[in-house]
């Protein structure tokens, strides 16, 4: 390709709404200009990158058994009807009608498809297990599209789902999937840890995710890990054991105390002079429109994600200062929202973390204005139907639950992500095989996704400089660009275009920068557009050499044209 003929405008500027630095460089760089919120153009650039991307994915897909089709990317309510997910995957789902008033969706994913696709075709035991795989694009509506290609509301997605007869058989297809999602990744140049997770809207019982781990911004989720050991899990999943801490009050009796002006747990604990372990924190959450009481220890936070799978809802948020006086009036109580306390409330659902039971003669709010309860036991409360889960936040150097050694916390971007469904598809669509005895079995499935275009934005995260982007070779949109430095020397022309027909020849990506442009200019696009490497035909070309450039360490070496050929083809085919 000359770069004269290429489809790329660079740009001075990141765009004034780029966040990352995927997001900033991608369309700084000419690969992606947004169309409406959440969706974008994948210009020629990042459309070689995606099929790079697609190609690694798809030939390790295809080692591993996997066979691939291709699903509508609409979809007919009936059949989330009979999953359940209708209503229950929630607002991000994009419903819309045709001209007959019939409802559909844009799929945000397709366990729904390819289960009545199975239960038409997958009749016996002896056409099982298989996995299916698409690469397509999804629509999810999210409620704040940000970060680019990252958390976008159209995205490119390869999803695959297995069909087992039994837990073994899916034990055996998911770290089948395990593996191949390690091998897709390393040739992506992604170095992933894989960690327990929610499965969320998904579904299922276990489920792992695939983390490129980041110190930028575009970092979504805390991954906590341990080196003694192969525990790591996201903040939505993660335990621990925690160290041995004060969990019980010297109080010398049970009594409502004053506690002006503590409306916040640092307050209360300077006022009372007692550590923020031996409170018992009571926050309001409207889960499902509804609102919920979560107890927690003074000292540790809630993970909402764990809170909102304690109760099976579907959305959840914080109370406001207005939604909790009125839940207190509502009661009979009032007080402002810093005083709130577990006891008296009718009808509600409460919550309660694990780490609550070891609380003894502990201080709780009373609902009453300036006032706290201290040397307070749960007898006390009076709480008939407080259920106890683990709800908490884990923090970084608490203990790892598999070895006893502290834990780390890092960000990481989620790229991939495995789920053990078990039936919660087949069961409810009817979708089974005979088995030996000619009795009909709901499949037991797996699900496994992979972000296409979250891979590539993952990868500019991981792989940049203040300069640009530093692409792996394996997803580079061009292997090698060629610069001479005047287009007006005939010597110079000549050389760099011979070294570009080789390099076509031999099957490398080469671009040969043709422009009339200062050499300054062509380098900053180089290094802006992320080109693996480059190779500079200059003055020196009167003395038979020519400058080799390695975008991702920098490194520069003088060689012979030759020499500089042969380099890339080497390299070209090693990933091929």
């Amino acid at each position: 390709m000359k770069m004269s003929k290429l489809f790329v405008q660079t740009l001075r500027e990141f765009p004034s709404d780029a966040e990352v630095i995927s997001h900033k460089m991608l369309a700084r760089a000419g690969y992606i200009r947004k169309l409406t919120s959440g969706v974008y153009n994948f210009l020629p650039l990042m459309w070689r990158v995606l099929k790079k991307v697609e190609n690694i994915v798809r030939d390790e897909m295809d080692k591993a058994g996997a066979q691939e089709l291709l699903m509508p990317f609409v979809q007919p309510k009936e059949l989330w009807i009979e999953s359940g997910r209708w209503e229950a995957y929630g607002k991000e789902l994009m419903r819309l009608k045709d001209r007959h008033n019939r409802e559909m969706c844009l799929g945000p994913t397709h366990e729904e498809i390819i289960t009545s696709i199975a239960r038409d075709v997958l009749k016996s035991y002896k056409q099982l297990p298989t996995n299916l795989y698409q690469i397509q694009s999804k629509f999810r509506d999210e409620v704040r599209p940000r970060f680019g290609l990252l958390r976008g509301r159209e995205f490119i997605m390869k999803d695959a789902y297995s069909f087992a007869t039994s837990q073994e058989e899916l034990d055996k297809e998911y770290a089948n999937m395990w593996q191949a999602y390690t091998n897709i990744f390393n040739r992506c140049g992604l170095a992933t840890k894989a960690v327990q997770s929610d499965s969320g809207a998904i579904g299922g019982s276990v489920s792992h995710e695939f983390m490129v781990i980041t110190d930028t911004d575009a970092g979504e989720n805390d991954v906590f890990y341990c080196d003694d050991c192969d525990y790591a899990a996201n903040s939505n999943h993660a335990v621990s054991k925690l160290p041995q801490t004060i969990v019980e009050g010297n109080f010398e009796k049970t009594e409502i105390v004053d506690t002006p002006n503590t409306h916040s747990i640092e307050e209360l604990c300077e006022y009372l002079n007692i550590p923020a372990t031996i409170i018992l924190k009571t926050l309001v959450y409207i889960i499902d429109k509804k609102p919920v009481l979560a107890l927690i220890r003074g000292d540790k936070q809630i993970e909402e994600t764990k809170l909102l799978n304690a109760v099976e809802g579907m959305e959840i948020r914080i109370a406001t200062s207005g939604e909790i006086e009125e839940l207190m009036q509502n009661n009979g109580f009032n007080a402002i929202p810093g005083f709130i306390g577990p006891k008296g409330f009718k009808d509600l659902t409460i919550i309660a973390d694990n780490t609550v039971k070891e609380l003894k003669n502990f201080v709780v709010g009373v609902n009453q204005n300036d006032k706290h309860m201290v040397g307070a036991n749960f007898d006390d409360l009076a709480l008939a139907d407080v259920k106890f889960e683990d709800i908490r936040l884990v923090e970084a150097g608490e203990l790892c639950p598999q070895c006893g050694k502290p834990l780390k916390v890092t960000r990481g971007i989620e790229v991939g992500n495995i789920f053990q469904l078990g039936t919660k598809y087949s069961k409810p669509m009817n979708a089974v095989y005979l088995d030996a005895d000619g009795k009909a079995k709901p499949y037991i499935m797996g699900c496994y996704g992979i972000g296409i275009s979250r891979t590539a934005a993952a990868a500019v995260e991981a792989h940049h400089d203040d300069w640009g982007i530093k692409w792996p070779l394996a997803i580079a949109p061009y292997h090698v660009v060629i610069v001479p430095v005047s287009t007006k020397d005939e010597l110079q022309m000549s050389v760099a275009t011979k070294m570009y027909e080789e390099l076509l020849a031999a099957g490398v990506e080469a671009v040969l920068d043709d422009r009339d442009e200062r050499p300054g200019v062509k380098f900053k696009d180089a290094d802006l557009i992320g080109f693996p490497y480059r190779i500079t035909v200059g003055k020196t070309i009167t003395e038979g050499n020519v400058e080799f450039v390695v975008r991702a360490t920098g490194d520069k070496i003088t060689v012979k044209p030759e020499e500089a050929v042969k380099n890339i083809i080497e390299e070209v085919q090693k990933i091929k």
